[in-house]
């Protein structure tokens, strides 16, 4: 479906014709999945309308990235995903050790998804294997021994494959994120609600973040699921360091978004007001308000980013 973006630069109005990203991957030949790996790495420019709505890309980005003769095929090479057994031949090693390095933390996985046996698939950057093989610092990781540290954790039970995914995930997130707001949710969405609700207090805050949340693409099933239990494991932070970055920056970042604008709240009832009427609710900037149904917060707190 096609649109238009409105951006103010300099003083001035500029409006670009977008499209949505399916119609895109269309145009340019591209699988969604190909296309959506594209936007992650940065070789597709999306463009935001609004926090917590949908991206989408312009007329001129299609131009540029159908470029010249070649272009397209160069973008499906550099977006293309394998897993641990293709993987492993493109470095001329065996699976075992294939995976020995990913658990290390030495091969960082773009992304992964459950197959019907509820087993998690880890998905690798062909272009970025090959890079690591051809490389003569690697070259020690790839033949022999491997060093007996990492031997020692990787018996201790080390698998950073989760971690390094989640880093690289919140990371391309981060860099979609223009309003402050949304990157603060970005953050939130890596971390166990009991962390959340212990960082931020104020409850129209955390609904504000739970409607801005990125959308999750794994799902599989009802919240209590074998599948979503492990998709739950796999997108919340587990790792100390990691949840302690997490934690400082979500500070940080909520100093900074509440310095731009307050989270929304209901609108004050005025005293002729009937005690029965609907919760409204306003954000500042919005010039009318939303009306809620019955017990407005608790169904506000389930709204996900469409």
């Amino acid at each position: 479906m096609t649109g238009d973006t409105i951006t103010h630069q300099a003083g001035q109005t500029t409006v670009r014709p977008t499209v949505t990203p399916s119609w895109a991957a269309r145009e340019l030949g591209l699988k969604r999945g190909e296309f959506d790996l594209a936007v992650m790495l940065g070789r597709i420019r999306t463009v935001g309308e609004a926090p917590g709505g949908q991206r989408r890309v312009t007329r001129g980005e299609i131009d540029r990235v159908r470029g010249g003769e070649g272009c397209l095929e160069a973008l499906r090479e550099g977006v293309r995903a394998v897993g641990t057994t293709e993987g492993a031949e493109l470095m001329d090693i065996t699976t075992a050790r294939f995976t020995r390095l990913a658990r290390a933390g030495f091969l960082t996985p773009v992304k992964w998804y459950l197959n019907r046996y509820r087993t998690v698939v880890w998905l690798y950057l062909a272009e970025e294997l090959q890079h690591f093989a051809a490389s003569e610092l690697n070259a020690a990781l790839l033949t022999g021994r491997l060093p007996e540290s990492m031997r020692g954790r990787l018996e201790e039970g080390q698998d950073l494959r989760a971690r390094n995914w989640r880093g690289r995930h919140a990371g391309f997130l981060l860099r979609q994120s223009e309003d402050a707001w949304e990157r603060v949710a970005v953050m939130a969405s890596l971390l166990d609600p009991v962390q959340i609700a212990e960082i931020i207090r104020d409850p129209y805050e955390r609904a504000y973040l739970n409607r801005l949340k990125p959308a999750p693409r794994n799902s599989h099933g009802g919240p209590e699921s074998p599948g979503a239990r492990i998709v739950k494991r796999i997108t919340t932070a587990d790792d100390p360091d990691e949840i302690r970055w997490l934690r400082s920056s979500l500070l940080i970042g909520l100093v900074q978004a509440r310095a731009q604008r307050p989270a929304p709240r209901p609108a004050p009832r005025t005293d002729h007001e009937p005690s029965s009427h609907a919760t409204e609710w306003t954000a500042p900037g919005d010039t009318a308000a939303v009306e809620e149904p019955p017990r407005g917060l608790l169904k506000w707190l389930r709204r996900r980013k469409p």
